[in-house]
């Protein structure tokens, strides 16, 4: 284990030899190359020295986690895929059997000591890979979380149609988060825009229950306590008959069949 620079590079020599990369792809390489042997080189010599401290496991474990944690990050952001990237494991599995043979081999070591050294090799090396790949499963998490909030945040757009008047379409299906943010994002924006009435157009919401229902009155309820008035259009043939059959209370709620209507009823409160 003290010749972990030749193991690293027997190791990437042979990992690099089956892969295929266009030409633009080897130029961005050459740029990480270098890094990659030494990360390379730093995790064989953990690997030695686990074997070496045994007695001091727990310590060998906590480098080990620190290291799949870091290299599971870099190798995310490189875009990576995992699947690729654990393929390195087989390399590194056989290259340093190859070397603790020779050892055991000039060293005359017993059958005790061979199961010993697999014993402690093994779970150093599992740990390694489990903390690489759960890295990179949180990292995937984090990517898809971010990209959701983006999506949402634009998924509440309040646009403005006259003075004082604005229009919400709400597209797709409505959940307690979205819910959350529709309820934030509406109230910000008719507080910007300076509104005092608020199309809520829903003919792109495909299903109305009583969840979605009670968040749109909260959000309703909420405008009407910063002066705007909503007026709710597009509610479908199909949902309407699914709020009736929920018994779902209306009462109080200003609806219109379209956008059209409601513009009307609104110039014509506006031009009293």
């Amino acid at each position: 284990m003290r010749k972990k620079q030749e193991i690293a590079k027997l190791v990437h020599q042979e990992r690099m030899a089956g892969v295929h990369m266009s030409e633009q792809e080897k130029r961005v390489f050459q740029t990480l190359e270098q890094n990659i042997l030494d990360i390379r080189t730093e995790f064989i010599g953990l690997l030695g020295e686990g074997i070496r401290d045994y007695s001091n496991s727990q310590t060998s474990f906590e480098k080990i986690e620190k290291w799949g944690k870091e290299t599971g990050t870099y190798f995310f952001n490189l875009g990576t895929p995992l699947d690729e990237a654990l393929k390195d494991t087989s390399y590194y599995r056989a290259n340093i059997w190859k070397a603790m043979e020779k050892d055991t081999v000039a060293k005359s070591l017993s059958a005790a000591s061979v199961f010993k050294l697999v014993s402690i090799f093994d779970p150093l090396l599992d740990h390694a890979v489990y903390y690489f790949s759960l890295t990179y499963v949180q990292s995937h998490q984090k990517t898809l979380e971010n990209a959701k909030s983006a999506f949402l945040e634009v998924s509440v757009p309040v646009v403005p149609l006259l003075k004082g008047v604005g229009v919400l379409p709400l597209i797709g299906n409505i959940d307690t988060e979205r819910s959350r943010l529709l309820m934030e994002k509406a109230l910000e924006q008719a507080i910007d825009l300076k509104l005092t009435h608020l199309i809520l157009d829903v003919s792109g919401v495909q299903i109305i229950d009583t969840m979605v229902a009670d968040q749109l009155f909260k959000v309703i309820d909420a405008l009407s306590l910063i002066g705007v008035e909503t007026i709710v259009t597009g509610i479908r043939p199909e949902v309407a008959q699914t709020m009736t059959s929920l018994g779902l209370n209306i009462d109080g709620l200003k609806v219109k069949a379209n956008l059209h209507q409601a513009f009307h009823d609104i110039r014509l409160l506006k031009n009293r």
